[in-house]
């Protein structure tokens, strides 16, 4: 008997708060020794050191982490979404949970006292836009186990996960139990490559989750350099093998997509850009949200362009305006007779219920 589908898309993923400033950061960072523009890990103390450096600037907190973005973004659109990952016993986890519970209306996240939650500080350039992130783990990479969400996954269309799990025990264990709990309930995986270096450390694990179990996986254009040595039809054609839908998204040149074996493109809105942090998320959202709705792939794709766009011309990863979402939704659905079932026809198993 198949399980009922109460859940349009939930995630899996590292729970790391997004704390976000937006200043003139040269001197500091030259200051303190770290590059500009890049991703670097970094101690619980350091980052409190980094985070009272920056503060009188004013920082924004709101819930962060790849795949929560994009779960999160859902929610605000109105697709009925949840969220699991870990977090710590402290202040900013009580925001975390706080700002998952908003977007969705519940989550099934972890809390634990041993570790504090897991945090990334952006320091976004006010001439460029250029982002440099310092990230602390935390309690985001230690989940032990999945507790309610296995009944979440169960009840879902789609099961959203993002290669950054990969990296290494316990996640990479909990995504795997996860890919096994929605296979059996005829649930549908999407994964998102998530970053051109976790190909690089775990390119053979992320072939194999490809391979033997995602219908939908995304990429950008760097991402599927590092899996394809290809960005256009080359890589659409490779992947197409073992997913129903390849997105590829090429930034100011739109994105390309392989749904069954008919290759579509979608173009850009643009904007001026004051913060990159999370477009391909906000890609992803948008997407989803219309696939899961039966929209042609065509229309879905035009919503996902439209969601990054909004994110990219705002400080932070996800647009939080549900009005302004709500518009981005009415002026990329397509008409009802275009609704099709293409959601079903995506999956590589029948999906119940």
């Amino acid at each position: 008997m198949s399980t009922q589908k109460v859940f349009e898309v939930v995630g899996l993923g590292n729970a790391l708060v997004d704390a976000l400033v937006r200043m003139d950061e040269g001197p500091l960072l030259d200051e303190l020794g770290y590059t500009r523009g890049q991703m670097t890990p970094i101690s619980h103390s350091d980052w409190e050191k980094v985070f009272s450096a920056v503060e009188a600037h004013g920082v924004e907190i709101q819930s962060g982490g790849s795949c929560a973005n994009t779960i999160v973004g859902l929610g605000l659109m109105g697709a009925k979404s949840s969220y699991c990952g870990q977090i710590g016993s402290d202040e900013l986890g009580s925001l975390y949970a706080e700002s998952i519970e908003d977007a969705c209306g519940g989550h099934a996240l972890s809390q634990i006292s041993t570790h504090p939650t897991g945090k990334c500080l952006s320091i976004v350039s006010q001439v460029d836009a250029e982002r440099t992130m310092l990230s602390d783990l935390g309690a985001a990479v230690l989940l032990e186990d999945l507790g309610d969400f296995r009944t979440q996954i169960q009840q879902s269309k789609i099961l959203h996960l993002t290669g950054y799990l990969l990296l290494g025990d316990p996640m990479a264990t909990r995504a795997l139990e996860a890919i096994e709990i929605a296979k059996a309930a005829g649930c549908l995986i999407s994964l998102d490559a998530a970053d051109p270096f976790v190909i690089g450390a775990v390119g053979d694990a992320m072939w194999s989750v490809i391979r033997e179990h995602a219908d939908i996986v995304f990429l950008n254009r760097e991402e599927a350099l590092a899996l394809c040595s290809d960005a256009g039809s080359a890589a659409l054609e490779e992947l197409g093998q073992y997913c129903s839908t390849v997105v590829i998204k090429l930034g100011a040149e739109g994105s390309i997509i392989l749904h069954h074996g008919e290759e579509t493109s979608a173009g850009i809105h643009p904007v001026e850009a004051i913060d990159t942090t999370g477009a391909g998320d906000a890609y992803a959202a948008g997407f989803l949200y219309g696939l899961v709705r039966g929209w042609p792939v065509s229309h879905a794709a035009d919503l996902g362009s439209r969601v990054a766009a909004m994110t990219v011309a705002q400080l932070g990863a996800v647009v939080r305006d549900r009005a302004m979402l709500q518009e981005a939704v009415h002026l990329a659905q397509p008409s009802g007779g275009q609704i099709a079932a293409s959601l079903a026809a995506t999956s590589r198993s029948p999906i119940g219920g």
